[in-house]
């Protein structure tokens, strides 16, 4: 089996997975990192940062400053062009697994 197709594959779900808790509500980098690894994904901070920085570039989520407890923290939420990708990938997901489903 190929590490390298199946980290591919995997960073895909993962961008799904920001854009749909983008869309949900603000969140922070180290919190999505928790929230990735709940769903069995070996992530770090030296993976999800440069992602959240992909998505900001390509105009899908966006970022906010906020001062939490004296420190700013960023918070990234979807955008428009962000919940129109993530639509588009629910769609083509469901038709994927209603078609390899076992």
């Amino acid at each position: 089996m190929s590490k390298r197709i199946l980290r591919r594959f995997f960073l895909g779900f993962m961008n799904i997975h920001i854009l749909y808790h983008a869309k949900a509500e603000p969140f922070y980098g180290s919190w999505m990192i928790e929230e990735l690894r709940s769903h069995g994904y070996n992530v770090s901070a030296g993976t999800i940062y440069p992602m959240l920085h992909s998505l900001e570039e390509s105009e899908l989520i966006k970022q906010e400053e906020r001062l939490v407890e004296g420190k700013i923290r960023k918070y990234y939420s979807i955008t428009p062009e962000g919940e129109q990708v993530l639509d588009e990938a629910r769609k083509r997901a469901h038709e994927l697994f209603k078609e390899i489903k076992e």
